[in-house]
């Protein structure tokens, strides 16, 4: 029978035949796939022919057709709707991809090639995409250590190894331990709770096959519980199972993962000849140095800090006057927070969540792009890998552009947070090929599904990297949609959020779920007002994971990281009732692959620039100035990385952003 990874997918758009997949096929498909490749590279570094662009880049590019296939359908499951099966195969594959990969890094016929044309480089005349894809490549051979002669190669080949191992077994770990803890609720603990909070918990319960409403570790439901249920005792207990999570002991515990982790990735970087790995990481970055990415984070921490001392006095007080003595503790933050904002602004979560339908927020993530960049969308019924799961055709001028697909609820199956990726990026070499996007979210299920403001905002960031990958413009694949600098990626997509704070947006889709009406303007006065309530503690337990994550790896690794992890919080006087954002045993950003190690602070670098970038069109003709999307398309959303960050930046700003924007924007500024 043969193996339909392996087959040319006459299906609508190209799409993954996802119900003719089984997961027995994708282990065959794999080998054949990596074999494939492996020939196609070896072809390449024996060409006895001189190298040039064509027959060394080029080729290069155009190789690992069949390997992107099967790994474009097996990670999109392995992550949205795992299994033991994918589980297992997910361990099995990651040695052998890292192995076929750093096979391919320390090719050294390969790289002489590389190397003979990067030598040459300026009498190649190339275009600048071109010279930018040799730099590039020839950077990411030294990087990977093909450089590398006998003992130093083949330590570095085992290390390469062994960090793939222990991500796919932090990030099993820690869906392990998310997906077997829930607490069950009787009807009277259910008291004080919303009614979209107790519709999610019957959900849950459903799906758990409890014999009614539960809590469960999924941020979109324990978040909501912590926020409303006056029961001190279950806010602990929940708060307290969340915070364990890949700290549990037994089989499941990121700990010692997290400590090999480290202590491999500063090896790999001393054999290269950097002095820590954070100067391995950043070099190629905007930030450029630790130092750098220091002097932001704490521009931010100290003005984080004090706003949010501020508020813990406030909701200290608050709790004494409920009658309970002591110390506020981070299970009492969001309850009484949301009390607080309730009472100030006037605003209540529960009578709010119902204009913020889950449908009619995608509605305005469309919107907003056919406005902007003359996207329009419209359904398409194509087989998916979850039922779930939906999909759109993404036409501009009646030209086919891209296909998107969103999955956007919580399940057992699926690993926490919420990610855009790319089952196949647009490229014109070796042939034309349009995007297939995933937007992937954990929104709690219910009818009509509701969000959160803070849910919508979400659904709006990975919209943005959506239209990253589907308004990418470059020749080779390498360099396209979100192949840029890691502290640039987050650019687009949050610079997105701010066009659901538009208050016509806002005004035309916050419709509520049960009468249609939109939000009455006084309500939506309220949330706009309401923006930046609670940042610093928000704030806060971002830089402090930001700080850690770089304290991590700006130095000798720690042998007990949760030790250095108190030491860098007890070092910032992080405040008592705080808890970072993600604490080591849970950090997946850091610890479930390099993509965000030494960058979590990421966000914030590029939170800067997406300040500054919506005030440029404020500055203009307001949100939808046409000027200013069409110069947001040209430099930033359809270049890739084919040129430098920074150089982009500039390109559509005309200079580079100061911090002030962004304290501003979070109501931080002095």
């Amino acid at each position: 029978m043969t193996n339909p990874l392996l087959q040319d997918w006459d299906t609508p758009f190209g799409l993954a035949p996802f119900d003719a997949i089984s997961d027995d096929d994708f282990a065959p498909a794999l080998d054949e796939a990596l074999t494939a490749h492996r020939a196609e590279i070896d072809a390449i570094a024996g060409d006895p022919n001189a190298p040039n662009f064509d027959n060394t880049i080029g080729t290069m590019e155009a190789a690992g057709g069949a390997l992107d296939k099967v790994l474009g359908a097996f990670f999109t499951v392995a992550g949205a709707d795992s299994n033991p099966a994918r589980e297992g195969l997910q361990r099995d594959f990651s040695p052998k991809l890292a192995a076929h990969f750093s096979e391919i890094s320390s090719n050294k016929a390969l790289f002489s090639r590389v190397a003979v044309l990067w030598a040459g480089r300026d009498d190649l005349d190339l275009t600048e995409e071109q010279a930018r894809v040799l730099m590039l490549t020839h950077r990411g051979f030294v990087r990977a250590g093909a450089a590398l002669e006998g003992a130093k190669e083949q330590r570095m080949k085992d290390i390469k190894a062994r960090l793939a191992v222990l991500g796919t077994q932090f990030t099993q770990n820690l869906l392990a331990d998310e997906r077997s803890w829930f607490m069950e609720l009787s009807e009277d603990d259910l008291e004080g709770l919303p009614d979209f909070v107790v519709g999610a918990a019957r959900a849950a319960g459903e799906e758990k096959g409890a014999a009614g409403p539960v809590v469960t570790l999924s941020r979109s439901l324990i978040v909501p519980f912590l926020q409303f249920s006056p029961r001190r005792d279950l806010r602990e207990k929940a708060f307290l199972a969340w915070e364990a999570r890949g700290a549990n002991g037994g089989d499941t515990d990121n700990r010692a993962i997290a400590a090999e982790t480290l202590a491999l990735r500063e090896e790999r970087a001393n054999l290269l000849g950097y002095g820590t790995f954070a100067d391995f990481k950043l070099e190629t970055e905007m930030a450029k140095t630790p130092d750098a990415v220091r002097g932001l984070l704490m521009d931010v921490w100290e003005p984080a800090k004090r706003q949010a001392n501020a508020d813990a006095d406030v909701l200290t007080q608050m709790m004494h006057e409920d009658g309970i003595n002591g110390d506020l503790a981070p299970w009492d933050w969001r309850y009484y927070a949301e009390k607080r904002r309730a009472a100030e602004h006037d605003l209540d979560e529960a009578a709010l969540k119902p204009y913020f339908q889950l449908d009619r927020m995608i509605d305005a993530a469309f919107a907003c792009a056919t406005r902007l960049f003359g996207l329009n969308f419209a359904p398409l019924d194509v087989p998916l890998y979850h039922p779930d799961c939906r999909a759109w055709e993404v036409t501009r001028d009646g030209n086919h552009v891209a296909v998107f697909i969103g999955d956007y609820f919580a399940r057992g199956s699926k690993r926490s947070g919420a990610w855009c990726s790319a089952m196949r990026a647009q490229a014109k070499f070796p042939k034309v090929q349009s995007p297939v996007v995933i937007n992937v979210c954990n929104f709690a299920k219910s009818d009509p599904a509701l969000l959160s403001y803070d849910d919508a905002r979400t659904l709006f960031h990975e919209f943005g990297h959506a239209l990253h990958q589907m308004l990418s413009n470059v020749t080779y694949e390498s360099v396209s949609g979100t192949s840029v600098a890691r502290d640039f990626v987050e650019l687009p997509s949050q610079l997105y959020e701010h066009w659901l704070e538009v208050p016509e947006v806002l005004g035309e889709f916050a419709t509520h779920a049960k009468t249609g009406a939109p939000m009455p303007q006084e309500m939506l006065e309220k949330v706009l007002g309401a923006a930046t309530f609670d940042m610093g503690f928000q704030t806060v337990e971002y830089v402090a994971s930001a700080l850690v994550d770089l304290a991590f790896h700006d130095g000798p690794p720690p042998a007990d990281p949760m030790a250095k992890q108190a030491e860098v919080l007890g070092a910032l006087g992080m405040p008592e009732a705080i808890r970072m954002r993600h604490a080591t045993p849970q950090f997946a950003h850091v610890f479930s692959g390099d993509g965000y190690s030494s960058g979590y602070y990421s966000y914030m670098w590029s939170e800067v620039m997406d300040a500054d970038a919506f005030e440029a069109f404020e500055e203009a003709g307001g949100a939808f100035d046409p000027e200013r999307a069409k110069a947001l398309e040209e430099h930033i959303l359809s270049t890739g990385g084919s040129r430098d960050a920074a150089e982009l930046y500039v390109a559509f700003r005309g200079r580079l952003p100061g911090v002030e924007a962004l304290l501003k924007g979070r109501g931080l500024a002095a």
